[in-house]
């Protein structure tokens, strides 16, 4: 089937680089429109994007690939382009919806600010930069695109910079993913070095990385395959969060809470699963590889969860549940299951951005993040609370919603392949279900903890709410995509048949913890049990551990910042007194020559006379002392 909407998917970033363009020319006088022209051309590259979408599930067509020189030295030619396959069509979708909707969200939230203008501006780059990178046919291409996300989320998450924690926010965000973006560049300059032709483009590199035999005919060995796909997942981890690099995506909830969905629900964190699956012939030949992203997805996935049951701040449980479900996706690209890693960067992209734009509407409503200072808001926000009531138990894995689904279908991978890892895949399943139940009963059931600014809460404007009632539903039937009694879509996503791939006994476990994990937060928290104020527990000292994050910003601040100031004040110090005292001696030594020759050239007939009998005495003294040998 010949591609009609394909051959236009170039505009699709181009749509938002224009509105970003045309936001930052006109600056302040578009404050009035500002908000029609982000949201028209989010809405204009998603209408787009659904046609090539459309267009692709109907007749599934050839990937369809154009690109154009960009660069040439030698035989080397450097391809700019774009390139459609059924797997980016597919994140297109995504992130141009849940773009329009944070758009058109932001507009109540973000209402009065007098940078508006600039918030929707850096809104359309950083969705240009994740669409040209989802489009991007070669690495190269994409890795610009990459470090164009990176600097866009510097500029949200440090949108409000008159706040010193959300400067420290943005500043640890852009430096702690470019530990990242190393591994990324240096698997670049890897694949340059060892791929035919110095060929960068992911057509070539999934013929070359097809299996061991096809390595061996252009002369890659396996050692050099795992060192590639192992970097290329290093930049993967820096970007999706991933344990240890994970750090960074708390602290950009300080950004303003649109910006916190569009990171964590669609862009920014989806980047690296989206790396490692459009990479993913490249791990596949490599099982060292595949176990360690599973390794670290599967320990992710566990280690943020129970750090986000200890967690007061209602949008830093929902960063630390964000940071653990992009380790259930690794998880499952670590073990093979493509589809299932994919499913669940799908259905998560609804439900993310339905459980943080929620939390905006709270937090819109009552001005404060502390869950132990709210409460009862269920009486006053009906919609946001049955809204958010559906993120809570989609994120939690309750039937039929589309948590479920896409949950149910990596630990079904897990108990076919690692035991450990479906083990390790379950608890955290029920960790997730305990700390949403927790901050669901603490924040919209029992008293509120202060009547008096409880009183004042308010449903948020229909700007707010209409996206919510959109990602709800879309957090209900999103899931239906991809059941385990049909293969339709995994198939039509790898291009591979897929069987079903229905487990009774793992239906029923996953079934079982998320049912347990809001029954005891129902039992700890719910009304009537619920406690405001510090709660007991917090004298625990497993709490503490928890609450602060097994302590892991103070390991880093004391290993690596500590130490690297030291090393800084060190090499500042002989800078300071080596090198420049080096050069302000030897300054020092040529500025006493010169004064001692000003003082010598003064003109006086004597002196000059002096001067030569000095010099005639020494010469006499000289020649008297080397006697023979001057000769």
């Amino acid at each position: 089937m010949e591609s009609v909407f394909s051959q236009y998917a170039w505009a699709i970033p181009v749509i938002p680089l224009l509105a970003f363009l045309v936001l930052t020319a006109f600056g302040r006088q578009m404050k009035g429109v500002a908000v029609a022209i982000g949201v028209f051309s989010s809405f204009a590259a998603f209408a787009l994007s659904v046609l090539v979408l459309w267009e692709r599930v109907q007749g599934s067509p050839d990937d369809y690939t154009r690109s154009f020189e960009w660069l040439g030295f030698g035989d080397i030619r450097l391809e700019f382009g774009f390139d459609v396959t059924n797997l980016n069509a597919l994140m297109l979708v995504i992130v141009t919806l849940v773009s329009t909707l944070v758009n058109i969200y932001s507009k109540g939230y973000m209402q009065g600010d007098e940078r508006l203008t600039v918030f929707y501006a850096y809104i359309a780059l950083f969705t240009c930069s994740m669409l040209g990178l989802v489009l991007s046919p070669n690495m190269l291409q994409l890795y610009i695109f990459w470090e164009l996300v990176g600097v866009c989320s510097f500029l949200l998450v440090g949108f409000w910079y008159e706040r010193p924690a959300a400067r420290a926010a943005a500043k640890k965000a852009f430096i702690v993913t470019r530990i990242g973006d190393v591994g990324l560049l240096l698997a670049i300059l890897l694949l340059f070095w060892h791929m035919p032709n110095h060929a960068l483009d992911f057509s070539m590199i999934s013929n070359v990385f097809a299996s061991a035999d096809s390595l061996a005919q252009h002369g890659i060995s396996a050692g050099i395959a795992t060192w590639i796909a192992s970097l290329i997942f290093v930049g993967a981890v820096g970007k999706s969060g991933q344990f240890p690099l994970h750090t960074w995506l708390p602290d950009a909830m300080e950004g303003p809470t649109p910006i916190s969905a569009l990171i964590h629900a669609a862009t920014m964190v989806a980047a690296g699963v989206y790396l490692v699956a459009r990479t993913f012939d490249i791990f596949h030949v490599s099982p060292t590889a595949m176990t360690i992203v599973a390794s670290v997805g599967g320990f992710t996935a566990i280690f943020a969860a129970t750090i986000a049951i200890a967690q007061r701040d209602m949008k830093r449980i929902l960063a630390f549940s964000t940071v653990s479900q992009l380790g259930y996706m690794m998880l499952a690209l670590g073990l093979g299951a493509v589809t299932a890693g994919v499913f669940h960067l799908f259905t998560h992209a609804f439900f993310k951005a339905l459980l943080f734009l929620g939390a905006g509407s709270v937090i819109h409503a009552v001005h404060t993040q502390d869950i132990f200072q709210m409460g009862g808001l269920g009486r006053r926000m009906k919609i946001t609370t049955w809204t958010f009531a559906i993120g809570a138990l989609a994120l939690s894995g309750i039937p039929p919603l589309s948590g479920f689904w896409s949950k149910d279908s990596i630990l079904s991978a897990a108990w076919e392949q690692n035991k450990l890892l479906f083990a390790v895949g379950a608890v955290a399943a029920f960790f997730t279900a305990f700390y949403m139940a927790r901050l669901f009963f603490l924040v919209f059931t029992g008293q509120p903890s202060n009547e008096a600014d409880a009183s004042k809460a308010h449903e948020s404007p229909s700007s707010m709410t209409v996206p919510l009632i959109i990602l709800s539903v879309l957090a209900v039937v999103s899931g239906f995509v991809y059941t385990p009694w049909t293969g339709s879509f995994g198939t039509w996503l790898t291009g591979e048949e897929a069987g079903e791939h229905a487990n009774v006994i793992v239906m029923i476990i996953s079934v079982l913890v998320g049912v347990l994990g809001i029954g005891i937060g129902y039992m700890m928290y719910g009304p009537g049990r619920s406690r405001r104020g510090e709660p007991q527990e917090s004298a625990g000292p497993v709490y503490r551990l928890l609450a602060n994050k097994y302590y892991i910003d103070e390991l880093y601040q004391f290993v690596f910042v500590r130490s690297l100031q030291g090393i800084g004040q060190v090499l500042k110090a002989i800078d300071k007194w080596v090198i420049d005292g080096l050069v302000r001696l030897a300054a020092g030594i040529m500025v006493g020559i010169g004064k001692t020759s000003t003082r010598l050239q003064n003109g006086q007939m004597q002196t000059y006379g002096l001067v030569s009998l000095f010099g005639f005495v020494g010469l006499v003294v000289l020649v008297l002392a080397l006697g023979r040998r001057f000769w």
